[in-house]
This record gives C-alpha cells, structure tokens and sequence, in this order.
C-alpha cells in the first residue's frame, strides 16, 4: 500500500458550507459513496496525496517536512446507525413480502416506523462473458420500503408503556403485496431466479432497473435500508440542518473541506514543517474493531510509510518516535447538545448548544481522558465550549480514544452539538457547519506555533 503521487482534481460549485454538507450526507447514504461524495464536494488545485484502504481514506498535504517533525490530523468517522439486509433478506407474512433486516450500530429504532424509505448499497455484477466482475454503488431513490407502526386500537397502552418493538419480529420493512402467479408464470421465473432465492424477485428486478442490467447478471448485493426524505434546512429563519447521518459526515465534510483550504496556494505551506492530515474511518457504531476501522494499524502504518516516503527512506525508529511525540491529533466527533425538554440530562454549567460553537469535550471517563496540556494548546486557537457529562449519567466513545492508544499521539476530541442523536432525521446548527470549518482550518494554519508555546516543567 502507497499513496499516489498524483494531484487530485475536485470540483465544487459555489454553495456555502451547510448547502454542501446537505449534499454530502443526502447522497452520502452508505460508506462506499460517502467518501467520494465528500472529495467531490471541495475545490483543490494543488497536491493532495491520497492513501486509500478498504473503506478507510488517510489524505495529507505536506512540503517542508524534516525528519522527526510531526503530523497535525483531523480524524473523524464516516459510518452512521441504520438497518442492513440480511444475508437471506426474503420473508413472507401474511399476504406481505417482507425483508429482513438486522440492526447496524446504536441507533433509534422507532425512529424508523413509519418514514418512507429505499435501499443504497454495493451490487457486484458479472461482466462480459462472466470472467470479470464490476463492483457498481446502487441506490433507489424511489420509496420502496416502510415499517408500518401498529394502530393505536390494537395497542391501547403504548402511550402509557411506551414504544418497545422487538428489534427482530417488529421491525421488518414491507416491501409489496404477494403476487398471485399463474403456474406459467411460476415455471419461467423458477430457472432464472434459483440463484436469487436469498433475495425476493422483485427486489433483484428493481436493482437490476436501477443498474441497467440482467438479474442474472447480479452476483452479490450489500444493502442498507435509507430514508428517502432529502436533507434540508428548517426553523424559522433557516438556522437548522435537517438530515441523516450528520454524526458523523457533517465533521468528515468540516475537517476535508479545512484541510484543503487551508492550503489553498504553495505560500500556505512555505513555513510549516509538519503534515496536515485528515483520516476518514468506517465502523466507528460498531466498535472501530474492523479492517477500515480506527483500530486497525492502518493510521499507524501511513504515518510510518508517509514519513519513511519523505525522507527518502532514512528514518530510524527513534526519528519515527519523534515524530509520533511532536504530533497531534483531533477527534471530530458530533456531541450532545442540550435538548430543551429534557435540559436535566445535561450537567449544568457544561451544556453544549446548537449555534453557540464546537464542543470540547472534558470528560475524565476510561473511554475518553483529555490531558489539560492537550485541551490548553487547542484552547488557544479558538473559543470552545467545554463539555462535561452529569457524574450520574454514561456516554458512548468516539475514535479518539481508539487511535490515541493505539498509535500513541496526543489526542483531543471535540465536535458539532446536536439533537436527535442517531435518530433517522438528526439536527445542527447551520452557523456550526461555518465554525467547525473554521476551527479546523484554524489548526492546519496555526497549531505549528501554538505548541511550540507551552513549556512542560517536568
């Protein structure tokens, strides 16, 4: 594995920040397309060295680099909660062909009953005469799918108890009436569709629609279930993002998008000596324990390439462990802001709020442990709100942890509040979009100087 020395050309039209992370993260649905979808959203005329592992993406810009200097990453996550396929998805109820599906990450369940969705996915498909396969991104936009909720008739107390669907039995989507075939009709279609069996008919019909090509000629399928509702800004003077899978592409976007404008000409770079770098990770809702999760060595193995590459080969351990000490990098994850419903979830004097900046997060747990030397030289660059959970109240974790452990560098982790946390349809502050961009951008252009101003007695 390698980064390619080429330039990467991208386009961007002249949307502001929030209308192009709208873009991102309602085409963004599954990891195979996000990160594409996020280059293709940013303007570069300049060197940007890409390193490209399964799903993860590691970039980096860098021209005076001197053996021992460190790297400055942003490192964020681009997978999100929903519900994918099972392998055998093909189930019959009643007079309904229903799909099987099974849980991904952490996410609020009811929050899918009743919303019009679709699937998006990875289709391989035989080419040709059948000795070569293409992997081909599908998604029907189309609403296709619906988990309908049970009549309140049928279900006196729920107001009362609570919605509690069981996740196995309740929660499968209807995808079409069972078709009545006439025996002709069942003869044809049981030849062409044995090696469908996994998947209903119509379904592979429908994908096959969408990819322009023979049933037959689909090999293998990898489908989640999405919303079909586009994202949007809302609220009464616009100030909201309405969508999908803000944790996390809206910080994937912030953190790409700072990294390139923050050298925008070779003269932004003439008197940095460090590597910019943004590192893009799947599978964070499910642990990071994968091969393009933040726990694998792949972060760990670019540094090492990235820095052996640039120094023409002579480095040494203790040069790579130098440079590991004089890096820094920052987790980009969304946070909590506070609901006003329920404003006694929130410690009281460390409530991160929509439109009122990015959140430093200052909690002393075993999944997360800022050390205040870290948080003082980000806190340098930019006002942040600090953010502390109540003593009585867990939390989940995020990347930082994961990649500080693993690789060994001085970690901060910090993000975008928000509602609705994990729900099919989230919330942030547009203005949050513009002031996590500009944080970011921020530490590209200054951290350089920043840590060079603290002085550790030891």
């Amino acid at each position: 594995m390698a980064y390619s020395g080429a330039p990467v050309v991208l386009k961007l039209g002249k949307e502001r920040y929030a209308a192009q992370v709208i873009i991102v993260v309602s085409s963004g649905i599954v990891s195979y397309r996000r990160i594409p979808m996020v280059l293709t959203r940013i303007n570069i005329y300049f060197c940007l060295f890409v390193w490209l592992v399964g799903l993860n993406c590691v970039l980096f810009l860098c021209l005076r680099y001197n053996v021992g200097d460190g790297f400055h990453v942003i490192a964020a996550h681009t997978d999100s909660p929903c519900l994918k396929l099972k392998p055998r998805s093909a189930s019959t109820k009643s007079a309904y062909l229903m799909v099987n599906v099974q849980t991904y990450g952490g996410g609020l369940w009811h929050t899918w009953f009743d919303r019009d969705l679709s699937v998006a996915g990875r289709v391989i498909v035989r080419s040709g005469s059948g000795n070569a396969y293409l992997h081909k991104l599908v998604k029907v936009k189309r609403p296709l799918l619906r988990i309908p909720t049970l009549a309140i008739h049928l279900d006196r107390t729920v107001n009362q108890d609570g919605f509690k669907p069981n996740l196995e039995t309740h929660l499968l989507p209807l995808l079409s009436m069972k078709h009545e075939e006439t025996s002709l009709e069942s003869k044809e279609k049981s030849t062409a569709m044995s090696s469908k069996s996994s998947h209903h008919p119509l379904l592979m019909q429908v994908l096959s629609d969408e990819l322009n090509c023979d049933v037959d000629d689909i090999v293998s399928v990898e489908l989640n279930v999405c919303d079909t509702q586009p994202s949007c800004l809302g609220g009464g003077n616009n100030e909201f993002i309405f969508s999908g899978r803000l944790d996390n592409l809206a910080s994937s976007y912030c953190a790409l998008r700072a990294l390139i404008d923050s050298c925008e000409s070779p003269g932004d770079l003439a008197s940095e000596h460090a590597v910019r770098m943004v590192a893009l990770f799947d599978n964070e809702e499910v642990g990071s324990g994968s091969i393009q999760g933040a726990g694998a060595p792949t972060m760990f193995q670019a540094i090492r390439r990235i820095v052996g590459d640039l120094a023409n080969n002579h480095v040494g351990e203790s040069s790579f462990e130098r440079t590991i000490r004089q890096s820094f990098l920052v987790s980009a994850d969304m946070a909590h802001g506070v609901h006003p419903n329920f404003m006694d979830k929130h410690e009281e004097h460390h409530r991160p709020c929509c439109r009122k900046g990015l959140s430093l997060n200052t909690m002393r747990t075993s999944d997360m442990l800022p050390v205040e030397s870290h948080l003082f030289s980000l806190k340098k660059l930019e006002k942040f709100i600090t953010y502390q959970l109540r003593n009585d109240m867990g939390c989940g974790s995020t990347i930082g942890p994961i990649l500080a452990s693993g690789v060994g560098i001085r970690t901060v982790d910090c993000g975008i509040a928000q509602l609705s946390m994990h729900s099919i349809r989230e919330i942030c502050g547009k203005e949050d979009i513009d002031i996590a961009y500009k944080h970011f951008k921020v530490f590209y252009q200054s951290f350089s100087s920043i840590d060079k101003m603290l002085t550790v007695d030891i």
